[in-house]
């Protein structure tokens, strides 16, 4: 879909939903109970967001937050620890991700990449991405409640919001309650967010680490990998074709036992010229349907030696030791394939059996292929190995039965690599010293309980706090328009 598309797709629903807002909250039949029903179930829209706002967990993160009193003390306090580590990290990237820029030297990878669906998000993903930002979002709240209430900080509500096309959440936290707790107790409760997204990383890191193990009695490993797509009018498509839940087992006699190994067999087939197949000359000249003897130069123009087109038939060419010159044989495909790969005439040896290296007469991007998949008969490709690449998605996790889906490791994967991305990039963001961000209140604590006794004027540290959040927030800016420049306009 394109950019235009979605763009349009996203005002026309905003606009839409905040006029029928607009509309039920005028028209006097309705009005009374469209606010009714808004108040009872705490949502509310405006311009591009939709909110929804209750108590109803209140009482969860009550209990929560009273379990294990010392062992939350230490919870959280190791949280404080890693969120002053990761502001300094955080800035020290930031800035000299900046210096790098203005020295123009060259800097291989953005720390800060907006992600637009469309544009740098595949479609096909959104979901992935948005059902991980729900996730990382709750539970980054969801830290903050348990804190405050370990802390004796009353939680008003909790709540979800959808701005444009972004889900996330928040916790109403009661401000008195904050502001007369000390600078110490402030910072657990302030960094437990940030802290556990980083758990969030933590864990889905070890999830993917453990996730063959986990599958072990529904799927295989280290044997082959499964197809669990293939692109529709590819090469490879059709009745005699790959085919979805097929294992692939080899390319060409290069083994695939995982995805690592089918991207590198292909790779090879690109670099290394197509394999030949060792043949007896007996043989050949039995099979041969165009018996015409020709050398290289004067069948130079020509690109079969076959004569005519055929959906079994390949021309090959081959060496003799009685003859200097080429000679070329039209032979069927496949049971020229069955017999044994060659890379030189040396790798073929029987005694008293004359064996000759027959290579397929192909040019150089093209390359014949033997894919053995399955129970069925190898299939062979004849064309550029990069074809194959974008026609065929395999995975690592071959179903042991026929009920098991095939799209659900990919599926568990896929969402562990977003967690580990989206929320390793939500820490970074957060715990910057910027305005609106829980940096700018991780930094006024640390302030406060740092610099409290050694720079007894209010004032004075609160200069302090500003210069920091003004550069953060500078800092912060800088790096967002250089990362919508990139994706832009580079």
């Amino acid at each position: 879909m394109l950019p235009t598309t979605w763009i349009a797709l996203v005002l026309g629903f905003w606009s839409t939903l905040y006029l029928l807002d607009a509309f039920l909250k005028t028209k006097k039949p309705w009005s009374r109970n469209y606010l009714s029903f808004l108040e009872k179930t705490g949502l509310s829209v405006s311009i591009c967001q939709c909110r929804w706002y209750s108590n109803f967990f209140n009482r969860t993160f009550l209990r929560v937050g009273q379990w294990k009193l010392n062992i939350l003390r230490l919870w959280f306090t190791v949280g404080v620890f890693f969120g002053l580590v990761a502001m300094l990290m955080s800035v020290a990237i930031l800035t000299l991700l900046i210096v790098n820029t203005f020295r123009q030297q060259p800097v291989e990878q953005q720390v800060l990449t907006p992600v637009m669906p469309g544009i740098n998000l595949p479609t096909s993903q959104i979901w992935y991405y948005l059902l991980t930002l729900l996730v990382c979002g709750i539970l980054h709240e969801v830290g903050h409640a348990i804190a405050a209430v370990r802390e004796q900080v009353k939680v008003n509500g909790f709540g979800l919001f959808l701005f444009v096309l972004y889900p996330g959440a928040y916790v109403d936290l009661s401000s008195e309650h904050l502001n007369a707790v000390s600078p110490l107790r402030q910072l657990r409760i302030y960094c437990a967010g940030v802290w556990h997204n980083f758990i969030i990383v933590i864990g889905a890191i070890i999830m993917l680490i453990l996730l063959p193990f986990i599958l072990m009695p529904f799927y295989s490993t280290g044997q082959a990998v499964v197809i669990t797509s293939v692109l529709e009018g590819s090469p490879v498509s059709g009745p005699r074709g790959l085919a979805v839940g097929e294992p692939l087992t080899s390319i060409s006699g290069c083994p695939v036992t995982n995805q690592d190994e089918w991207f590198g067999c292909i790779s090879y087939s690109i670099k290394e010229r197509s394999l030949g197949h060792c043949m007896p000359t007996g043989l050949i000249h039995q099979l041969n349907t165009n018996p015409i003897k020709t050398n290289l130069t004067e069948r130079k123009n020509l690109i079969d030696c076959c004569n005519v087109t055929s959906d079994t038939h390949l021309c090959f060419s081959y060496n003799t030791k009685s003859s200097p010159n080429t000679k070329f044989a039209c032979l069927p495909a496949r049971t020229t394939t069955d017999r044994p790969v060659c890379k030189l005439q040396s790798d073929c040896y029987a005694p008293k059996l004359e064996l000759v290296c027959a290579y397929p007469l192909v040019d150089n991007q093209t390359k014949l292929l033997r894919i053995n998949h399955g129970r069925k008969p190898p299939l062979l490709f004849l064309g550029h190995p990069l074809d194959l690449h974008y026609s065929v998605m395999v995975s690592n996790y071959v179903p042991n039965n026929s009920y098991v889906p095939i799209h659900l490791p990919y599926m568990v994967e896929t969402f562990c690599k977003y967690l580990i991305s989206l929320s390793g990039a939500l820490v970074i963001l957060n715990v910057v010293p910027c305005y609106a961000l829980d940096g700018q209140f991780i930094c006024h604590a640390f302030i406060e309980l740092m610099l409290k006794s050694t720079v007894p004027d209010r004032e004075t540290r609160g200069l302090i706090f500003t210069l920091i959040i003004l550069y953060g927030t500078c800092l912060l800016g800088l790096n967002v328009v250089m990362a919508m420049w990139t994706l832009f306009f580079a």
